[in-house]
């Protein structure tokens, strides 16, 4: 394993446990904790940025451009996560199986389209 991907390892495990932890610490009430759950999820939010940059540090890569097929390409890779959970949502929490279904489905299609998108087809 090399240097980078190892350092990238240790820092997105320490990411993601700050964050599900403050986000936890906010979702459920009888914690009581929803304002140190925030600084907990951002600081988790913080530590994955400073994986993404270390770790494209160590492999000599250029800096991320800004360009509008990125910023399209986040948007729906956003809203396809947002309509999967929302029908996940609605099929477990809200007992409403067919739109939870549907939501759902579209969600999945909308990630599925991301990998045409970024990879492109050959």
């Amino acid at each position: 394993m090399k240097k980078s991907n190892f350092v990238a390892m240790i820092l997105g495990i320490i990411g993601g446990i700050l964050f599900a932890l403050g986000m936890c610490m906010a979702m459920i009430p009888e914690w009581n904790a929803f304002r140190p759950g925030i600084v907990m999820g951002v600081i988790g939010l913080i530590v994955f940025l400073i994986m993404v940059l270390v770790w494209r540090k160590m492999e000599h890569k250029d800096p991320i451009h800004v360009s509008g097929k990125m910023i399209g390409t986040m948007l729906l890779g956003i809203v396809g996560a947002l309509l999967l959970g929302v029908g996940m949502c609605l099929t477990m929490v809200w007992s409403n199986m067919v739109a939870g279904i549907v939501i759902g489905l579209i969600g999945i299609v909308l990630l599925l389209c991301l990998i045409p998108l970024t990879k492109g087809l050959k």
